[in-house]
């Protein structure tokens, strides 16, 4: 049942770690400007929106390499 549960919070790691990498602004300004994160060549520097952004996006990571080294262990 357990087990269950962890590829349950997996695989919504998962995705969310998706959406937030492709929310990340790349060298064409990424889908984070559709969002107010990016204000093009106006402004030098990262914004408060893509420092927190950059957090998050650890923090699901953290959590993705957690649950799959759960899911490694548990499943043999």
């Amino acid at each position: 049942m357990l087990t269950i549960l962890i590829v349950a919070i997996h695989i919504a790691v998962s995705l969310a770690l998706i959406v937030m990498v492709l929310l990340h602004s790349g060298k064409g300004g990424g889908l984070s400007e559709m969002f107010g994160g990016g204000l093009g060549s106006a402004a030098a520097g990262s914004t408060q929106v893509e420092r927190n952004l950059d957090r998050a996006t650890v923090l699901t990571a953290v959590i993705f390499a957690f649950t799959t080294i759960t899911l490694a262990i548990r499943l043999q």
